[in-house]
């Protein structure tokens, strides 16, 4: 079955509400906004100011999870007071109520009872507190993904820590020490990420949405504090319902692109095997690789 993927080549944040508006849904209750809110000293990730027309469309709240590395990643949002510290300095706490879902324990265990790599997924207890998600991604290179879209956001995004642990380590270790110490492989890895989206998805299946923002395209995640700077220029924007489709055409529109920067990026994303986390995700059923792309 074909979907839905909505595109527009102008990058504002009203675009992103009148994309959001063209899915034609209206997520209920309180909605959780998952964003990435980008480490310190990141230059990439999008701004709260960029997305804030977004969330107050929704009456969103913005939620977020701690990493599972630390210092000698360079980073400061594995623990919970220094996260906080940062989504401050970031200004996401200025303009939006801000959730670390795994800010106080126990995590949510969820089974994945079909999961190719996974039998469970953990994720932030406060995950339980929304009726609905909007996931708001940035797309873009992983040093270990390959790419970072919305199964990205759905996958490492929503797992608490030990989670973050149990995908990295392809279910060897929810021990966030050992984790970056027992890397998985480019093959079940991605499957890893497939198996841990597909549980959020089941959890709030019919009420969630996905948005990808093709801009500031570096092969290096918001989650690294020393990125690279952007290697291609930007795309547009995207929105579907399904997860699948929109990494697809993310994928596909730098495929497609004529940009000098596009072949580093395809490195990047095909040394990791990346796109077979779309390939893992698609056959275990929660999307389609298959979809009708709309210019707006």
């Amino acid at each position: 079955m074909r979907a839905n993927v909505y595109f527009t080549r102008e990058i504002t944040p009203e675009k992103v509400v009148e994309l959001y508006r063209a899915l034609g849904v209206e997520l209920p209750g309180k909605v959780a906004v998952k964003v990435h809110s980008g480490e310190k000293g990141n230059q990439n990730f999008l701004r709260p100011e960029f997305w804030c027309p977004m969330v107050e469309e929704v009456h969103g709240t913005i939620v977020e999870c701690n990493t599972a590395y630390g210092d000698a990643a360079g980073g400061v949002r594995d623990h919970t007071e220094s996260h906080r510290k940062l989504l401050q300095e970031h200004g996401w706490t200025k303009y939006f109520d801000v959730d670390l879902m795994d800010a106080e324990g126990p995590d949510v265990v969820w089974p994945i009872p079909n999961g190719k790599v996974l039998k469970e997924n953990h994720v932030g207890k406060h995950i339980l507190h929304y009726d609905s998600m909007l996931v708001l991604a940035h797309f873009k290179g992983h040093p270990m993904g390959g790419y970072g879209g919305a199964l990205k956001q759905l996958a490492i995004g929503c797992a608490s820590r030990a989670g973050k642990a149990l995908i990295h380590s392809a279910g060897k270790t929810d021990d966030r020490f050992k984790t970056w110490e027992q890397h998985a492989s480019s093959v079940v890895f991605p499957e890893a990420m497939a198996d841990a989206a597909s549980s959020v998805i089941e959890h709030f299946r019919g009420k969630i949405a996905f948005i990808n923002v093709m801009k500031n395209l570096s092969v290096d995640c918001d989650c690294c504090a020393v990125a690279e700077d952007p290697c291609m220029k930007d795309i547009g924007i995207l929105a579907s319902l399904d997860p699948v489709a929109i990494d697809q055409a993310c994928i596909d529109l730098v495929m497609q692109s004529d940009d000098p920067g596009r072949e580093h990026f395809m490195e990047r994303v095909n040394s990791r095997n990346g796109i077979h986390t779309i390939e893992a995700a698609a056959e275990l059923g929660f999307g389609s690789r298959a979809y009708d792309l709309t210019e707006l």
